[in-house]
């Protein structure tokens, strides 16, 4: 996929997230390239009805966020958003939606591979922060930049950025707001490849893909007993791992992964 090219007819009335399906993939992109993604509040409910979709449609395995022209994000339209600021966050969830920064207590059961490219800041990185495998452009400039304007991250870089890269790796960005470079941010673990520019939604393409071959029950199960380690402790997954297992030893992807060992191929999983 290439990205769209900005044209002077800019049609301000279409979608700000583009969503496709694409086999058991969901390709969600962000669509205001003419404002380098700057995310009003538009965009944000939208990327919420796009992750809901993601996570209520049985069919979708995993999901590909990246963003359209240049840039990934500038950060948030603070024009647009900052009036909208409450003490109880944000209406940015419609019905059927789930929060893109997943701050409000829900999390997505399905893993999100992100593809990062020219500028990707504050909500930007907040949500490599949220995704699960992030893939970065060489020449991605990043920065949690809160502090510059007054304010401070508010989309989960408080509690996520110092748990992915280690305390004082997190302070020494979130609390100077400087940008820092690609090989910075694979140094510290926020991304986890960097590839040339013009590679990098298809590196990322690949591996939702290879994700969405997997038996999508035990992904999920996967996925589950790890953020359940993080938020509650390693005794927390580890009582959970066997009535998991025993779980996911009943349901036909087992049977047919079985089947494909000892025949040494690959199984066509049906997410049952």
């Amino acid at each position: 996929m290439t990205p769209r090219t900005k044209t002077p007819d800019y049609d301000d009335s279409r979608p700000r997230v583009s969503v496709e399906r694409d086999g058991h993939v969901l390709l969600i992109g962000l669509d205001r390239e003419e404002k380098r993604n700057a995310a009003d509040l538009r965009m944000l409910r939208e990327l919420s009805l796009a992750y809901g979709l993601l996570e209520n449609d049985p069919d979708l395995w995993c999901g590909l966020l990246f963003a359209r022209g240049e840039h990934f994000t500038a950060g948030l339209d603070l024009a647009d958003v900052a009036g909208a600021v409450t003490a109880d966050g944000l209406d940015i969830v419609p019905e059927g939606g789930v929060h893109p920064w997943q701050v409000d207590g829900t999390q997505l059961s399905k893993p999100v591979v992100m593809a990062v490219q020219g500028t990707c800041l504050t909500l930007g990185v907040e949500l490599a922060l949220v995704s699960d495998i992030v893939i970065s452009a060489k020449t991605t400039r990043f920065g949690q930049m809160e502090v510059r304007r007054g304010i401070l991250p508010f989309g989960g870089a408080t509690t996520r950025f110092p748990a992915r890269v280690g305390w004082g790796n997190a302070m020494r960005w979130m609390l100077t707001g400087e940008t820092f470079d690609a090989r910075e941010a694979l140094r510290i673990g926020l991304v986890q490849e960097v590839v040339f520019n013009d590679q990098v939604y298809n590196r990322a393409y690949d591996l939702a893909h290879r994700i969405a071959d997997q038996a999508p029950l035990a992904v999920q199960a996967t996925l589950a007993n790890a953020r359940l380690a993080v938020r509650e402790g390693e005794r927390a997954a580890e009582q959970a791992l066997q009535p998991a297992l025993v779980s996911l030893m009943q349901t036909d992807d087992s049977r047919l992964g079985m089947q494909s060992f000892q025949a040494r191929g690959d199984a066509t999983f049906t997410g049952k």
